[in-house]
């Protein structure tokens, strides 16, 4: 299923409502990296670029402008080229694109440039620019936004450059229905794919054989590219938060943890399960795995609009403290870090850590992960549970509820 042209229509609406007079809106869809000679890494679109237009093809700019209170959409595509297409395939066509996106004026490449300079040019010194400038850590190479702000702005010393990513962010972190639909096929597929691990689990079973499993579902679900990397982390492995080589043995014993999820048109799931190989939880994993579901179901309890995701890791942090002081596995209320260490959640939606103002106080439409997971080092114990929740007018509701998560539902399926 896709979404419907008219919502993007809508969401490109929205945008320009924010868009002051005279102001110009770039967003590049991004190209394909290079991995090795002439291999490129697989190519995965701009998501704000998805998010205004749908489209998931490389080397594609979306520019909206506004001037006297007209807005202008041009969507610049790559000219066709009967060569190229004989063998990396036909470039989108105009009409493909008006299809998917609802844009009705189409430019080529190669006429970016120009019509880009025309549009400053008529604004007469009082044009302004936004891009996509978000930036996640300071050794991430330079994305096509931040280089055409750098030609731009040598092109045009006066010219302001602003950073649209406000705008975006306030838009994506309250979700449509129909990218709700999304988010509950990809947990589906992700249902369906642990399921078919805790078939197949036994002791001495590698983690990349367990990965083996979930990559058969989600491609044989269509699912091509993984929202992240999926953690299956058997033993100590499983205390080690992102821990991504899933190259050692499950050994009789041992839990595993799993942190993964599958796609639907880019919208993720992000699903954690643990789970004993052997199929039997010990009465010491038992007792500490119910002190985190204890915590996960009383965070989910407290998800509601106006509660802010610092108020929910309070409630499990709170549940933690206590039964660990129960446990004996801590003293003071000071060393809870010894044992849980990352927030209990985050938005979801096109990104796995979604785009969002962690410090926002939730809105219906809204969709988060709770995540309270603990690890025993000591005893090589990880254990995290994390399911997909909606936040809904009167409080919540979890899209992943059918993906067994209690001891016994567990045990039961392991064991048929």
């Amino acid at each position: 299923m896709r979404i419907d042209a008219k919502e993007f229509v809508l969401r490109r609406q929205k945008i320009a409502e924010n868009m002051p007079d005279h102001s110009a809106l770039v967003l590049f869809s991004g190209v394909a990296k290079t991995r090795s000679h002439d291999d490129s890494y697989p190519f995965t679109p701009n998501r704000n670029f998805y998010y205004l237009t749908g489209i998931a093809r490389r080397n594609l700019i979306l520019m909206i402008t506004k001037r006297a209170g007209i807005v202008t959409e041009t969507l610049f595509l790559q000219r066709p080229n009967e060569l190229e297409a004989r063998w990396t395939g036909a470039v989108l066509s105009d009409q493909e694109a008006k299809v998917q996106s609802g844009v009705e004026q189409f430019e080529y490449l190669d006429e970016w440039p120009q019509s880009f300079g025309t549009f400053i040019r008529r604004c007469e010194g009082k044009g302004s620019l936004y891009l996509d400038l978000y930036r996640y850590q300071w050794s991430d190479e330079l994305t096509p936004a931040e280089t055409f702000a750098e030609v731009a702005q040598k092109k045009y010393r006066t010219l302001p450059i602003h950073d649209a990513s406000p705008w975006l962010k306030e838009l994506r972190m309250v979700k449509s229905p129909a990218e709700i639909e999304e988010i509950r096929r990809a947990i589906a597929i992700t249902d369906e794919a642990i399921r078919r691990m805790w078939s197949h689990a036994r002791p001495g079973i590698m983690e990349y054989e367990l990965e083996a499993h979930y990559d058969f579902t989600l491609k044989s679900n269509g699912v091509r590219e993984l929202p992240y990397s999926p953690i299956i982390a058997s033993g100590i492995n499983a205390t080690i938060l992102h821990y991504e080589a899933n190259n050692q043995r499950a050994e009789d014993g041992d839990l595993v943890l799993l942190d993964l999820g599958a796609a639907s048109n880019y919208y993720a799931a992000d699903i954690s399960r643990t789970f004993p190989v052997n199929g039997r939880f010990t009465e010491r994993q038992k007792e500490i795995y119910q002190l985190v579901l204890e915590a996960q179901i009383k965070t989910i309890e407290a998800v509601k609009p106006g509660v802010t995701l610092q108020q929910l890791n309070d409630v499990t942090k709170q549940v933690f403290t206590d039964g660990l002081l129960r446990l004996g596995l801590i003293q003071e209320s000071s060393e809870l870090s010894k044992y849980y260490f990352h927030p209990v959640s985050h938005h979801l939606g096109l990104d796995t850590h979604d785009i969002s103002d962690s410090s926002a106080a939730l809105q219906p439409g809204m969709v988060i992960t709770i995540e309270p997971g603990l690890y025993i080092e000591e005893e090589a114990i990880g254990i995290r549970i994390e399911d997909d929740v909606l936040v809904t007018e009167n409080g919540y509701e979890v899209l992943s509820s059918q993906i067994p998560k209690q001891v016994d539902e567990i045990e039961d399926w392991m064991s048929r």
